[in-house]
């Protein structure tokens, strides 16, 4: 796996004093990254007599890093089913192991027996992944990625965009450093390449703008705001490596601008830091390291910064980045944070996944980029920027097949982003009354067939995020009890323009257009007259029949019955027959536009029966007092059996 000399490597050498404690000949080796060897001795061990659990867990580990996938998940599995304590480091490279030689249901089948002990943010992105990397099983690139020129038999990793040119770290020799024994390689260092039209790089050169160092300067970083340069390098005074007290040589984080200022920005004797971002609009420092917070194996960390001077402690991203494996190298390009990791779910060893980025710093589910960008090996290291009018250019480190060393750079021109196809929502659902955001909506997302295909709840200010792997046609739809349903079904082209901004949704509250009157539930509606005598409906009238409408569209589960009344002004036969006119005549414009003929149970007139008042026959009374007696209702029958 890569990952062993991109960080394991780096490891080595951050934990150069661990002959201080007493370790058996297998460890020794385990430690200096002879896994081979270390294989041979921890058998010997156990022949000789039994290894502890941790041995036991380097065993597995080294034949994970050689790639004997059958023998790793054999010892993880008979570890974990003897004790089921395992950390969540190890289970993943127990998942990592077994999704190389067993079926996903098998991987899955373990990963619920840990179930309670994982975030829910993991299992989420597990879900989310398979489902995105099975949906997209015929996807074909639509650019070309190609090896660089400047590739050597050694490792080649970790670019970035520096000026006119590409940095790179590798760990090549060329005589200025020191070669590691163990490994055979050399300590690594920073090297520059001019780019061509195409974006190869070639006829690599040791970069010189930074400090020297006879040991590691790794994984650089260039800021343009800044004009400074972010690395890694190995705590040293020049000539000599500094061990902590417990015999540690960390890595650090350092910064150059190429003129002989150079500062420490990170550095602990303890703790080794890797792969610096500087994102110049927040000022945040983002880079991997194993703290104690950890969730696994290097989490992704960020400090806040003033010109690069470290403003804050160290702030892990949490479980929906993070997790029990290990995630290195960040990136941050157009509200979008590429990075690698390990986890079991992925395609290979290392995978290369996005996660889009929210103004309040939250994070979507990381998406994996798919073939092409990820192989079955490690992939890590992605970088990308707009390339003047020719699109996006774009490079990465992998040491797939076909490579010409341990790990090589690829880069890719290309017109989009790369990376499977997902449908992603965020907006917020409104009270179309009040315009304030409802909270506990139900949203959810149909597919064609009318299925379910994601479901989420809006927090308590009515917001809501929500992605799926991308199908040609969905349903949308926002709802909650006592609230009305909003429903839109979008396909292809207006599925990417709803993605691009907010998408809101605007349901109404049930009880903002009800009322009790006359002891019953009824639409709230302004009251309305018709013209003496007659049961026209009037424009006037219309528009108030109009909210009746609109209530029945967003409710259509709702039982009515039309009820109209006189006042006792005139013959009390003609003014039952008047009022019967006019409920009809109410339910005939009710259904013309479009009200269900099943939703309008009754349509009665009651004349001068129900008076409100004391105006009968033979009692003089004013228009005023006349005219409350005169009155249409349209009142809710089932409104206490729904709800």
């Amino acid at each position: 796996m890569r990952f062993n000399l991109v960080i394991v490597f780096f490891i080595i050498l951050s934990s150069f004093g661990f002959a201080q404690q007493k370790k058996t000949k297998g460890d020794i080796l385990f430690f200096e990254y002879s896994y081979g060897q270390a294989i041979k001795e921890y058998q010997k061990q156990m022949r000789d007599g039994v290894l502890s659990n941790k041995q036991y867990l380097n065993l597995a580990d080294s034949y994970l890093y050689i790639g004997d996938y059958k023998k790793a998940s054999e010892i993880y599995v008979n570890i974990y089913q003897k004790d089921t304590t395992m950390s969540s480091h190890h289970f993943n490279k127990m998942l990592q192991s077994l999704s190389k030689t067993s079926e996903i249901e098998k991987v899955r089948a373990y990963l619920a027996t840990k179930k309670d002990a994982l975030s829910a943010e993991l299992l989420e992105n597990a879900d989310f992944n398979y489902e995105l990397i099975a949906s997209n099983t015929n996807q074909e690139l639509d650019f070309k990625i190609f090896n660089i020129s400047g590739n050597s038999p050694q490792a080649d990793f970790s670019p970035t965009f520096y000026k006119d040119k590409l940095l790179f770290s590798s760990s090549r020799p060329d005589g200025t450093k020191k070669i590691y024994g163990p490994s055979g390689e050399s300590y690594l260092n920073i090297y520059e390449s001019k780019l061509d039209p195409k974006g190869d790089a070639k006829t690599p050169q040791v970069f010189k703008d930074i400090s020297e160092s006879n040991f590691h300067r790794a994984t650089p970083y260039y800021s343009e705001k800044l004009g400074y340069v972010f690395y890694v390098l190995s705590n040293s005074d020049g000539e000599n490596l500094q061990f902590s007290e417990n015999g540690k040589n960390a890595l650090a984080i350092g910064m150059s601008n190429g003129q002989g200022s150079f500062s420490f920005i990170l550095r602990d004797p303890d703790t080794s830091f890797y792969y610096p971002f500087y994102e110049a609009a927040t000022g945040r420092l983002f880079f991997a390291a194993n703290f104690h917070d950890s969730f696994g194996g290097t989490d992704i960390y960020f400090v806040y910064t003033n010109n690069g001077l470290i403003m804050s402690a160290p702030i892990n991203l949490g479980p929906r980045i993070n997790t029990p494996g290990n995630e290195i190298a960040p990136y941050i390009f157009e509200n979008s944070l590429y990075f690698s990791s390990d986890i079991f779910y992925g395609l290979g060893g290392m995978d290369i996944y996005r996660s889009n980025m929210d103004a309040d710093n939250s994070f979507s589910i990381p998406v994996n980029l798919g073939e092409g960008i990820n192989s079955p090996k490690d992939d890590f290291g992605f970088i990308i920027k707009n390339n003047d009018s020719n699109g996006l250019l774009g490079y990465f480190s992998s040491n797939r097949e076909g490579g010409r060393g341990n790990d090589d750079l690829y880069g890719f021109n290309v017109s989009e982003k790369p990376g499977l196809k997902t449908l992603a929502l965020k907006g917020k659902v409104v009270d179309l009354t009040s315009n304030n955001g409802v909270s506990k909506a139900q949203v959810r997302l149909f597919d064609q067939e009318g299925k379910v295909v994601k479901e989420v709840f809006t927090n308590e200010n009515g917001d809501y995020n929500i992605e799926i792997p991308f199908q040609n046609t969905i349903t949308i739809e926002a709802s909650k009890e006592k609230y009305s349903t909003f429903s839109m079904t979008y396909n292809n082209n207006k599925l990417e323009e709803i993605q691009e901004k907010a998408f809101n949704m605007g349901i109404k509250f049930l009880e903002d257009l009800i009322e009790d009157q006359e002891g019953q539930k009824v639409v709230k509606l302004k009251n309305f007259y018709f013209d003496r005598g007659q049961s026209n409906i009037t424009p006037e009238i219309a528009q108030e029949l109009d909210k009746v409408v609109d209530v029945m569209n967003r409710f259509p589960q709702l039982q009515l019955r039309i009820e109209s009344h006189t006042d006792s002004r005139g013959g009390a036969s003609s003014n039952f027959t008047l009022s019967q006119n006019r409920s009809d005549a109410i339910k005939k414009y009710l259904l013309q536009q479009g009200v269900s003929a099943s939703s309008i149970l009754y349509s009665i007139g009651y004349g001068e029966e129900k008076l409100l008042n004391g105006c009968k026959d033979g009692v003089f009374c004013l228009d005023m007092l006349h005219n409350k007696n005169e009155r249409s209702l349209i009142v809710v029958l089932n409104y206490n059996l729904l709800f």
